[in-house]
């Protein structure tokens, strides 16, 4: 090795951490913030929520929203049909590629509290509705072992040495012209907190945003698209 190459490390392994430190800078006072609260109103950033009071202490939470071109009477079949097995989660990035339901479909419209939504495609994990209140709330609740991939059932199974625990909330209220007001809800904790925490700033709050917003984008097509075939490439 060369006496330069030898010098040099030194000054590499110096210049990696800064720059690092310089883009978790703006990503912590810019970025960050304007993810977690993707197109929210003060009002709607400051107000508590149902399903709220499952997780009164919370490692971290997100309210982001949008306004959808049909009443919460239309709005809300879209959001009852929900499932990996089911409808979908209108994002393909949540059901591994696989398109979601373009229509609303009848034997999916039966929900109930306590029910479970599967999440993957094995059934190891799933969503349990925590909160239903028809036409204005669906508060999902998901508690996952890290370790298995698989969900518990809290105050049942024993409690995993690492585990994520939250709500992944959706409220309808009426907007001006006859629109839906959408606010998505999310509220959770982790243990062990060295682990989840670091992972859900910089990992999961990210791809929560990116699918929140890929959601918002296909409902709105669906929920104003009713009467219109479906676009083959709405579901991305």
């Amino acid at each position: 090795m060369s006496t330069k190459q030898s010098r040099r490390r030194p000054v590499v392994r110096l210049l990696a951490p800064g720059a690092v430190c310089a883009a978790a800078g703006p990503y912590a006072l810019w970025i960050r913030p304007r993810l977690l609260t993707w197109g929210a109103t003060g009002d709607e950033i400051g107000r508590a929520f149902p399903g709220d009071e499952l997780f009164p202490v919370a490692d971290g939470s997100s309210v982001m929203a949008t306004t959808l071109p049909a009443p919460p009477g239309k709005v809300w079949p879209w959001l009852v049909q929900m499932g990996y097995d089911r409808a979908g989660w209108y994002n393909r990035l949540d059901r591994y590629g696989i398109p979601s339901a373009d229509r609303v479909v009848p034997e999916w419209q039966h929900l109930t509290a306590g029910q479970r939504l599967t999440a993957t495609p094995d059934g190891r994990s799933w969503f349990t509705v925590a909160l239903l209140e028809p036409q204005r709330t669906l508060v999902l609740r998901s508690d996952l072992d890290l370790a298995s991939g698989r969900s518990f059932v809290p105050g049942r199974d024993p409690l995993p040495r690492a585990y994520m625990t939250g709500i992944w909330g959706f409220h309808l209220r009426p907007a001006p012209r006859g629109g839906t007001r959408l606010v998505v809800r999310t509220r959770g904790r982790g243990r062990p907190r060295w682990l989840t925490r670091p992972f859900g700033v910089l990992l999961g709050e990210p791809a929560h945003a990116v699918m929140q917003i890929r959601q918002f984008h296909n409902l709105r097509g669906r929920v104003g698209g009713e009467d219109r075939p479906e676009s083959p490439d709405a579901d991305r």
